[in-house]
């Protein structure tokens, strides 16, 4: 049914519309939805006009019935805004001081133009906001000067400074140190050291760590705003303070835009690089210490870019048209440029292949060793300590300390003598009391080396102690009454196998040969696969030769050296014009034979003659050198004559006899004849000083030595003698006997820094209220490792600065450096740098664009004269003093510090801190930097192991 209901519907509905479409058309429908559209929009358009219309007859009767009246203050404040600004008047006033008050005017203007107006302007031209922070600006940097006026800051700058630059240094020591023990790292070396420096860091300071500020920038940028708002709170005053928005944008400022970007600079190595360079821009760069640096060097980098150097500096040279006398310079320079690349490629090969090993332990292989006798030793200092060291060892330090002590006591009974002699002469008597005192000196010395109760004895002829013994009960002491003992000690030392002969068969006897300079690095004789040529006529003849041979060649008879001038040359450098004499060097042994060349002055064969006089003096007598000539020197005529006068002093040098006559000369003939730049000693000024001053140093050090080794009594009795001396003997030897009275008569061997801790600790007594001294003493213990060394070699150093200064400056120099403090923070100074700090930033009143890093290989050789140049400049008195290899290490560590841009920052801040904790000392910076380092990783480690290590010790 219901299927029929729907199929009616349908069939009703067609049938309706066909009957529709047939009686009005097809456009019926149309038409019908166009009149259903215009009758609903009419009723529209009628609706909203009448509603319109009763609606704003409906507002206007009700409009002043509902609405409040408008408030007078809305058009007040309108038409005040619509006034002009009035202006700010600003006191341009700083620290009192115009010249530094316009720079930083200057300063603050820039900041502001280039951080803040060039967006501001966008926002806004109301400049009553800048005005107010360029206010607040000034009023902090007034809080900042009368603070800094307040100060006294040559404690920081003599002593804070100083100690915290010898921690770092320490730091640094011990990390390198930890990284060598612990042998193979898994990590990059670099990432490695800054690991362990943080690690060693946190040990020492105990309560701080600085790795999360120097390591990641976003921490680092952190640490800046807190520290800028802690700033900002001390010198604004409340109100501004308060006001967030300023201050958030002075904050910015400050930390990003100022502070940020000097610690990035001042942390750059390349920028220190080139700084030490500028620095000692005036000496020139020796050929011998670049070499050696790259003999040295331990960066793959370093090496590559100076061999690209020399490479693109030798297709230069090859690509000249030369001809006459200038060929043969190119040829020389071609031939050193072939020199550096193959002793550069051979480096490379070496670290590569991880066949690196120390120089010393090389060396001490070879079995092979200059020799240095035993009267050489006892009297040079760097020798001594080593020796000291190994008689120690083997339990004879008992004879040489006797045979030091004998030294001082005769040094001593002489200068006594002597000064009783002319007091007599003056009418003085007071024969009866020095002779007392030297009889109770004399007594000491025996009671504690000779006697029965000696511990530890000198063991020796028995007859001779009981003589002189003997000699002390029933005669006055003289200065030679222990000589015969004394020479029987020295040659049981010479002789006996425990002693010397066993010590130069021992690591320190090597090690000796190092800090002398006396042993070259054997690790160039050529590649590891025999290929070892050398270009002919060029100076790498003696890259096959390991100095171990050459040190050697007069102990093997068998080894044959001859050597001539084959030709003569005049150069032209930097505007000086000299004769340069070529040398042909022939060295033949049984397994080898071989040629090079090398080049030398006249002027170096004079000052090799003069080392060789002075240390053999027979041969002053035998060898002639031709004088000089001051005018026509450069005649061709006299430079050949000239040749065939130097050609018969090597010959007569090199003759057998005179090398068995005296075998250490063989040493300083082989390096002079090695194909390096002549290495030049003391000039014949400093000569004539040395005829005056040795005598001198060497009784003052033999004093010293004896009275170091000598009882508390004893010393007593020394210092009653020493009241009966000169003036001058007096002065001299004051600062000795302070520091030597207090020591054991047995100076052991001891490590002062067991644990690790800061350098501000009092260095030594005595010291600290000496200014230079202690920061000299103090530098040298952090850069050349004494305080790890022989105590005997330190203390020497500490007497031989003392004097120095003293007889330099005198008792005025603590007041010279106060005055010098004082002129570093004067007016003038701040002024200075205040516009250094404003041209670096922006020059010629420009910000300054971030400079583009330097290329890799630039900043490489930079590297390499940079550390060039540090050895260059250091004094050769100096390696004479602690030694040629420790200087050379010390310097070397000093300059690898500097090359890591994390430990950098690290030094960065520890002065900023240290700087901002003497300017506010009321402040509690400590405490607050203490806070601010809280989050350090490093620290967490380490509170985490020292709760470890003292949980089982409470439990128990």
């Amino acid at each position: 049914s219901c299927l029929q209901t729907s199929l009616s519907i349908w069939g009703w509905g067609s049938l309706g519309l066909v009957l529709f479409l047939v009686t009005f058309g097809p456009f019926a429908i149309f038409y019908f939805a166009f009149y259903i559209l215009c009758f609903v929009g009419g009723g529209f358009v009628v609706t909203l006009l009448f509603g319109k219309s009763n609606s704003e007859k409906y507002l206007e009767q009700c409009e002043h019935s509902f609405l409040p009246c408008t408030s007078v203050g809305i058009p007040k404040c309108v038409e005040e805004m619509k006034r002009e600004a009035r202006p700010i008047k600003i006191d341009r006033r700083l620290t009192g001081a115009n010249i530094i008050d316009e720079p930083l005017q200057q300063v603050i203007q820039f900041s502001l133009r280039d951080y803040v107006q060039y967006w501001y302007y966008t926002l806004s031209d109301d400049e009553s906001f800048l005005l107010e922070i360029r206010q607040a600006l000034q009023y902090a940097l007034v809080q900042f000067s009368a603070r800094s006026k307040e100060t006294d800051w040559q404690p920081y700058f003599t002593t804070r400074l100083v100690d915290d630059f010898g921690t770092h240094l320490r730091v640094f020591r011990k990390a390198q140190q930890r990284i060598a023990e612990k042998g193979d790292q898994m990590k990059d070396p670099s990432e490695e050291l800054v690991d362990t420096f943080f690690e060693v860091e946190v040990e020492m300071e105990k309560e701080v760590c600085r790795d999360l500020v120097c390591t990641s920038p976003k921490d680092e940028e952190g640490f800046l705003r807190d520290l800028c708002e802690v700033l900002l709170y001390i010198l604004l005053p409340p109100g501004d303070f308060q006001n967030k928005i300023m201050r958030y944008f002075v904050r910015e400022i400050l930390s990003r835009g100022i502070l940020l970007p000097l610690i990035n600079q001042l942390s750059d190595p390349d920028y220190i690089n080139q700084y030490v360079i500028w620095m000692i821009r005036d000496s020139n760069c020796n050929y011998e210490a670049f070499m050696n640096i790259i003999k040295l060097s331990d960066n793959t980098g370093e090496l590559e870019a100076v061999k690209d150097k020399a490479s693109e500096e030798l297709q230069y040279l090859r690509s000249l048209d030369t001809a006459g006398d200038d060929i043969n310079t190119i040829k020389n320079q071609i031939n050193s440029l072939l020199y550096v690349i193959k002793v550069c490629d051979s480096r490379i090969q070496r670290l590569q292949s991880g066949k690196e090993i120390d120089t010393v332990k090389l060396a001490a292989n070879f079995g092979k060793l200059c020799t240095v006798p035993l009267d050489h030793i006892l009297v040079d200092n760097v020798a001594l300590q080593f020796f000291m060291d190994y008689m120690q060892q083997t339990g004879g330090q008992a004879h040489l300390f006797f045979w030091m002590t004998v030294e001082g006591y005769r040094v001593t009974a002489q200068q006594q003598l002597e000064v009783l002699q002319s007091r007599q002469k003056d009418g003085k008597h007071q024969t009866n009391q020095t002779k007392g005192l030297l009889r109770a000196a004399a007594f000491g010395v025996y009671e504690q080396y000779l006697s029965e109760k000696a511990s530890p004895r000198v063991h020796i002829d028995d007859n001779l102690v009981a003589k002189l013994a003997e000699t002390l009960n029933h005669e006055d002491p003289t200065p030679e009454i222990f000589d015969d003992i004394q020479r029987k000690v020295y040659e049981l030392m010479l002789r006996d196998e425990r002693f010397y002969p066993s010590f130069k068969q021992n690591a320190l006897y090597v090690r000796m040969l190092a800090e002398l300079d006396m042993l070259k690095d054997p690790s160039f004789r050529g590649s590891d696969d025999g290929e070892g040529e050398s270009f002919n006529g060029s100076p790498t003849g003696s890259i096959n030769l390991s100095l171990d041979d050459l040190s050697n060649v007069p102990s093997d008879e068998t080894v044959q050296l001859h050597a001539h001038i084959s030709d003569t040359g005049v150069c032209n450098d930097h505007g000086k014009t000299y004769a340069l004499y070529a040398i042909t060097v022939h060295r033949r042994s049984p397994n080898s034979e071989e040629t090079w060349k090398t080049y030398r002055r006249y002027s170096d064969f004079h000052d090799f003659h003069m080392r060789i006089t002075e240390q053999f003096e027979n041969l002053a007598n035998i060898l002639k050198l031709p004088g000089k000539k001051t005018f026509n020197n450069m005649d061709r005529e006299f430079l050949e004559k000239r040749k065939k006068d130097l050609n018969a002093y090597l010959q007569l040098l090199l003759n057998p006899e005179m090398m068995k006559t005296s075998p250490a000369l063989a040493h300083y003939v082989y390096d002079f004849l090695e194909n390096k730049a002549y290495s030049k000693g003391k000039g014949d000024f400093a000569r004539k000083m040395d005829t005056f001053v040795n005598p001198l140093r060497n009784s003052m050090r033999n004093v010293s030595n004896a009275v170091k080794s000598l009882p508390d009594s004893l010393a007593e009795g020394m210092t009653k003698m020493s009241d009966n001396m000169g003036k001058m003997s007096e002065r001299l030897g004051q600062d000795i006997k302070q520091s030597f009275f207090k020591v054991p008569p047995l100076i052991q061997k001891t490590y002062s820094d067991p644990d690790h801790c800061r350098v501000a600790a009092p260095i030594d007594d005595n010291v600290d209220d000496n200014i230079p001294l202690r920061v000299m003493l103090l530098l040298m213990d952090e850069v050349f490792d004494l305080k790890e060394r022989n105590q005997w070699l330190r203390r020497n150093i500490k007497n031989l600065l003392q004097q120095l200064i003293r007889a330099t400056y005198g008792d005025t120099i603590n007041r010279k450096i106060v005055d010098h403090v004082d002129w570093m923070t004067s007016p003038e100074q701040v002024a200075d740098a205040v516009k250094r700090f404003r041209d670096a930033f922006w020059p010629n009143g420009i910000l300054a664009e971030t400079v583009p890093r330097r290329d890799k290989a630039i900043r490489m050789r930079t590297r390499v004269a940079g550390k060039t140049k540090l050895l260059e400049v250091m004094p050769d008195e100096l390696k004479h003093i602690i030694g040629a290899e420790t200087t050379r290490k010390g310097i070397l560590r000093v300059f690898e510090m500097f090359q890591h841009t994390q430990l950098n920052k690290r030094m960065v801040y520890v002065f900023l801190e240290r700087f901002l904790e003497t300017l506010f000392p009321q402040n509690k910076f400590h405490e607050l930097f203490n806070k601010l380092h809280s989050r350090s990783k490093q620290m967490q480690r380490y509170k985490q192991r020292l709760h470890s290590t003292q949980a089982p010790s409470l439990q128990k």
